[in-house]
């Protein structure tokens, strides 16, 4: 049998802990694999983890094709999807992977409209298609489809755009809340690190400060220590923006 293991499909979600993937591999070599993997193709899609075990330790598995997928995002939706239902994630994990899923639909919605334009005898299916993934790319639907509040997501949202990585280890392993790590996350990047190699107590202060900057800036807008706290604060999403800027140039470059 011929499987290929994408190494791009194996990365898309966040990989088992060491004591997960223990628990995996006791679990094979008890009761064997009972879940068939899923293939595209010869390509694996989900089992990533039991295919390796398996094939160390010579267990024997089955596959399974699923005939639904037509494109790579097709692919990754089912795979969010599929993940999106496990227990085990945290909250963080699912609203990345609520995230993703919304903005793979949003991009989906202009090749529909193009498709639309090709042929008018679906434009009336085309349009309902449009409104479909319209209305499952709200803030309210990503939301309920991670099963988090909307300002939980929102919080999500700036860690991934702001948060240097070692902020975002701290708050995939639980060393800081999510609210938290999005207030950390509006310090300048070389805060943020040092408060992440402090430990918990280090974030928790500087989470603390951020606060406390914020309600100065709010309740003594023209004090002193107000004007400090916005012009800290333009400073930190200017800076975001041009990281963000320099990234997108990088991946443009690259091409």
């Amino acid at each position: 049998m011929n499987i290929t293991v994408s190494e791009e499909l194996r990365a898309y979600i966040d990989p088992l802990t060491p004591h997960e993937h223990e628990a995996l591999e006791r679990s094979l070599l008890a009761e064997g694999c009972r879940d068939a993997l899923v293939l595209w193709g010869d390509v694996l899609v989900d089992g990533h983890n039991r295919y390796g075990i398996c094939s160390q330790h010579g267990i024997a598995f089955n596959t399974v094709q699923n005939t639904q997928f037509k494109s790579m995002d097709d692919v990754h939706l089912w795979m969010i999807d599929q993940h999106l239902g496990r227990r085990s994630l945290s909250d963080f994990q699912r609203g990345v992977l609520a995230l993703r899923r919304k903005d793979i639909l949003t991009d989906s919605v202009p090749a529909v409209a193009d498709a639309a334009t090709t042929e008018s005898s679906v434009v009336p299916v085309s349009s309902a298609a449009n409104n479909h993934v319209e209305a499952m790319t709200t803030s309210d639907a990503t939301a309920k489809a991670a099963r988090l509040s909307s300002s939980t997501l929102n919080h999500i949202k700036k860690i991934q755009q702001t948060a240097a990585p070692e902020l975002v280890a701290a708050v995939k392993s639980g060393s800081i809340s999510i609210t938290a790590a999005a207030n950390v996350a509006s310090l300048p990047v070389a805060d943020q690190v040092a408060a992440a190699a402090g430990g918990k107590k280090e974030l928790q202060q500087a989470a603390r400060q951020v606060r406390e900057s914020r309600a100065v800036e709010r309740s003594e807008p023209d004090s002193p220590a107000g004007v400090i706290a916005r012009l800290k604060q333009t400073i930190t999403t200017l800076s975001a923006e041009n990281a963000a800027l320099k990234a997108q140039l990088a991946e443009l470059a690259g091409f």
